[in-house]
């Protein structure tokens, strides 16, 4: 049996830093990456708040955890970086994630999932997380939160490619008119009212090759392109959504910048810190 010293060891090699790749209790066919800060053992855990960092299409998963690790290290957070893989059917799928439901697997309570389970882990609340996703992780970002409003402390969206609005006329994934019949749960609109909300994009960021949508494509629904052209178009249009219905939005266009999530990211740690200090 191991002494205690190895177990300490062990544990501050693996467990502390940049972790490696664990699978998914909830479900094993995802997994996560972790960065707890080093200093860990000597912070208050019950002020420690998770940062989710979602990857987009290209599933860069350990860029977007270290994207916020010197963040965690400064401001008492766990960053989560998800891994929801490719094909994860065996049919290519590149963009399930980004849609919640995808046959039976539903991302938002795999999220859930992994956000509890890391919690536990640790000692701390999972109750209200920082959520941040950039591309195919802004499509998700925003959907979630829109679905567990409660869980969000705060969300910062990225350069997402197609949006839901707070729509009741129209259906999933274009607006939320049958949430209920297509995910078993209705989007709560008293509980969007206060939620803070960060969209941020780069100015550059206006090809529109992978984000129109016409009749046949695997996501096409009616009003997929009507929240507009570029990612910057449709970023303003989903942060006046959430203004309508009451959440406290912040939209930043990042001078210069095309679809990078570097330049995306800087934003986004400026708007947690500022989240953090009770400034928003």
């Amino acid at each position: 049996m191991r002494n205690d010293d190895t177990k300490a060891r062990l544990r501050a090699t693996y467990h502390l830093g940049a972790t490696p790749i664990f699978a998914a209790k909830c479900d094993p066919r995802f997994s996560f990456a972790l960065y707890v800060p080093h200093r860990f053992a000597e912070l208050d855990h019950t002020k420690t708040t998770i940062v989710v960092a979602v990857h987009g299409t290209g599933r860069m998963q350990s860029l977007y955890r270290d994207l916020f690790a010197e963040f965690a290290e400064y401001n008492n957070c766990i960053v989560l970086a998800p891994l929801f893989p490719a094909g994860v059917r065996g049919d290519e799928n590149l963009s399930g994630y980004k849609y919640i439901l995808e046959g039976d697997i539903r991302y938002d309570l795999v999220m859930l999932g992994m956000i509890d389970e890391v919690a536990a882990r640790y000692g701390v609340s999972g109750a209200r997380v920082l959520m941040f996703g950039f591309s195919g992780g802004g499509h998700f970002t925003h959907r979630f939160a829109m679905l567990h409003p409660g869980r969000i402390r705060a969300a910062s969206i990225g350069a997402p490619g197609s949006v839901t609005l707070l729509d009741r006329s129209k259906g999933w994934w274009a607006g939320i008119a049958d949430c209920r019949e297509r995910l078993g749960i209705d989007v709560d609109l008293e509980k969007i009212t206060g939620m803070k909300v960060h969209l941020v994009v780069g100015e550059a960021d206006t090809e529109t090759w992978e984000i129109t949508f016409a009749p046949g494509d695997r996501y096409w629904v009616e009003g997929a392109n009507d929240a507009g052209r570029t990612r910057g178009e449709r970023a303003q249009c989903l942060a006046e959504s959430f203004r309508m219905h009451g959440a406290s939005v912040r939209l930043d266009l990042v001078a210069g910048a095309a679809h990078d999530v570097t330049a995306v990211a800087q934003k986004s740690r400026e708007f947690f810190v500022d989240v953090l200090r009770g400034a928003v």
